[in-house]
């Protein structure tokens, strides 16, 4: 670890940094007594400089071998931190020592001025365009932030720190990265000469705590009743396909579905970047892998596919598809992986259609308009669309049954649909309801042992849920 801090940040030191005498340390006493009215508040100027030019001496004093994880470490840092602050001879509050020296932590053993941000719960995203602007999204709605890097350099710093772990790189001759942080955070980083604004980063962040069906319900995302019929669409084994348009949480309704498969089923997962988190413990995890430095030994979404049904799985769960592997995954669900679920973005179930044959032709097998939508038709049994409303919020805006073919065209119908019924304080105002129409899919439920009430799809009833929660035929 510390060789690394060494190879990365220790480049700027000065020849008087890495030979300075050592200091004494003042007391706590002395560092507590109320400094000067000039030095009680920096200027963001004036922090940035002071927290370069001791990083820069602390790296100088640290030695390559010194394992900095843990309590140790950061206890050493400090040290090194108080000696060279008491050097430069800077009078600060207690409030701004603190400050000064987690920036200095931040920057030498996380992901410097981005780390609060990361820390911060009720932020989903985090968007750096470039050194100067830092973007963040908390409730679904984007506000800029006071946080600022130094220069494009260090935005560089922070980007090789969360891919080089990875065994990714991000410079000229690759400057698109897609990683993930250790806590699953999914991350995007783009650099000139792509960004003519200078290095960019884009995280998307995931709860600490998986979220639940009962969570997307105190959001708002859906209704009890439309949880149950979902909740119930997975254990009776009917093929799902979430979509929606980006940042819409189809990742997070396919995490909280996926919670649904019963635990003695195998599970393979296929994602660009591992972000699913599946509870069940037979379930295999597999990751697309970039091609390396020579351009190559890349492993796409589409060759995982087709070894994924090599490995006998009950149920495949694929992150996204975005382009050929489409034709693999229909086949995949046309042949005996029931269940199976996908995400996809799209602008509504019908767009979702034309998109999925677009997919598919991408493959490059000559194959008839008629014959895709057969696949389609036959394969998908129910698309639960999500969308972000104008207020920021996420909700579920139809459950629509695929029914199959009629001459050319795939037959939708909507089991359920959200009704705007307008804005009250900025609020989108409305409610997912029923079409009254019982789907068809419900006959391969029952035959895969879930069975719905009757009621399951009449008006609502006052004083209680129209759905149960689905029951297993015991019978």
């Amino acid at each position: 670890m510390a060789n690394l801090i060494h190879q990365r940040l220790a480049g700027a030191r000065t020849e008087s940094d890495a030979n300075r005498p050592s200091g004494n340390r003042p007391n706590e006493r002395g560092r507590d007594q109320a400094p000067t009215a000039a030095a009680a508040q920096l200027s963001r100027t004036d922090f940035g400089a002071l927290k370069s030019r001791i990083q820069r001496r602390v790296i100088a004093e640290l030695s390559p071998d010194a394992d900095l994880g843990g309590v140790p470490g950061r206890r050493a840092i400090e040290n090194l931190f108080n000696d060279t602050l008491a050097e430069e001879g800077v009078p600060l509050p207690r409030l701004e020592r603190l400050r000064l020296l987690e920036a200095v932590m931040a920057e030498l053993l996380s992901f410097g001025p981005i780390e609060p941000l990361l820390r911060d719960e009720s932020i989903s995203e985090i968007m750096v365009n470039g050194p100067d602007q830092v973007w963040i999204e908390r409730k679904g709605l984007l506000e800029e932030t006071d946080v600022k890097f130094e220069n494009d350099d260090h935005v560089r710093r922070i980007i090789d720190r969360i891919v080089a772990p990875l065994g990714r790189r991000c410079d000229e001759a690759s400057p698109m990265v897609d990683a993930r942080l250790p806590d699953g955070s999914r991350v995007n980083a783009i650099i000139p000469p792509l960004s003519l604004i200078g290095p960019c980063i884009t995280i998307r962040k995931f709860s600490r705590d998986a979220l639940t069906m009962q969570h997307l319900i105190q959001f708002g995302s859906l209704t009890r009743e439309v949880a149950d019929l979902i909740s119930a669409c997975v254990t009776g084994r009917l093929n799902v396909l979430v979509s929606g348009g980006t940042g819409s949480g189809k990742t997070t309704l396919l995490n909280v579905l996926s919670s649904f498969i019963p635990a003695n089923e195998r599970i393979v997962t296929i994602e660009d970047a591992a972000e699913l988190r599946l509870r069940q413990r037979h379930v295999i995890s597999l990751e697309k892998r970039p091609a390396n430095i020579e351009g190559t030994g890349e492993v796409g979404i589409r060759q995982l596919v087709m070894n994924s049904l090599r490995m006998r799985p009950d149920r495949v769960v694929i992150g996204e598809v975005r382009g050929p592997e489409a034709l693999d995954m229909l086949q995949a669900m046309n042949t005996g992986h029931d269940g199976s679920m996908t995400t996809l973005h799209s602008n509504g179930p019908r767009d979702t259609l034309a998109r999925l044959e677009t997919m598919v032709m991408m493959a490059g097998i000559d194959l008839p308009h008629r014959a895709i939508r057969e696949q389609i038709a036959s394969a998908i049994d129910v698309i639960v669309h999500q969308e972000r409303l104008f207020d920021g919020s996420r909700r579920i805006v139809n459950v629509t049954e695929v029914q199959g073919m009629e001459g050319d065209v795939v037959i939708l119908q909507d089991v359920f649909k959200f009704e705007h019924e307008g804005l009250v304080r900025n609020r989108v105002q409305g409610s997912l309801k029923p079409s009254g129409v019982r789907p068809k899919f419900e006959e391969k439920m029952n035959r895969n042992g879930v069975k719905l009430p009757e009621n399951a799809f009449a008006a609502p009833m006052a004083g209680g849920s129209r759905l149960l929660e689905a029951r297993r035929n015991v019978s």
